[in-house]
């Protein structure tokens, strides 16, 4: 007996193609989407610890980087010709156009934060592949809820060969700045501690 099934070839589309269709005015302006390996994904909605956090690390970093780095909230990161994710945090190089001319590519890029109140399957794998292949060295998914740290390293085209957990109460230093130490408790919403 053959094989009846037929394996649907999707229509995967580039970045030019998704500024093109948002220049068009396709995407509502309450529409909350992004590009990820030629797909078109809606973002997942935020809730208040997500924002809370979010706030907080973009905060935290500022202080912390001062000129040593831009930090990015959920700003675009052009990751190849097909994905342009808006990550909650990115910590890329000074630009001295404040990337008036393009947004920030890998090459660019030190460190990239997601905060995950709902999303953090979503994050920990489809995103994670995608920054892996794109050669992002230092990828770190905040989970609100667990009240952890997932830290991704030693990107490959296969994922991340280093992938850890970190407890509320632990401290890392991004790779790029090693000098600086960040509690993860810092960066997570206030309330009440896990007690995992």
């Amino acid at each position: 007996m053959q094989n009846t099934e037929t394996t649907l070839k999707l229509r995967l589309w580039t970045v030019e193609e998704y500024h093109r269709m948002a220049e068009a005015g396709i995407f509502g302006a309450d529409e909350r989407v992004e590009l990820l390996e030629g797909k078109i994904i809606w973002k997942i909605a935020k809730g208040t610890a997500h924002t809370s956090a979010v706030g907080r690390t973009n905060k935290l970093l500022q202080n912390r980087l001062g000129n040593r780095a831009w930090v990015a909230v959920q700003d675009p990161v052009k990751l190849n010709a097909r994905s342009e994710p808006e990550p909650d945090i990115a910590v890329v190089k000074v630009d001295p156009l404040a990337y008036a001319d393009h947004h920030p590519t890998p090459t660019e890029v030190y460190l990239i934060i997601e905060v995950a109140e709902s999303s953090l399957k979503l994050d920990c794998r489809i995103k994670a592949q995608a920054y892996s292949q794109a050669g992002i060295t230092d990828y770190w998914v905040l989970d609100v809820v667990g009240r952890q740290l997932h830290v991704f390293r030693e990107p490959t085209q296969d994922g991340y060969q280093s992938k850890v957990i970190l407890a509320e109460n632990a401290t890392i230093s991004p790779l790029s700045f090693p000098d600086l130490s960040i509690a993860v408790l810092e960066m997570l919403p206030p309330g009440i501690t896990s007690q995992l």
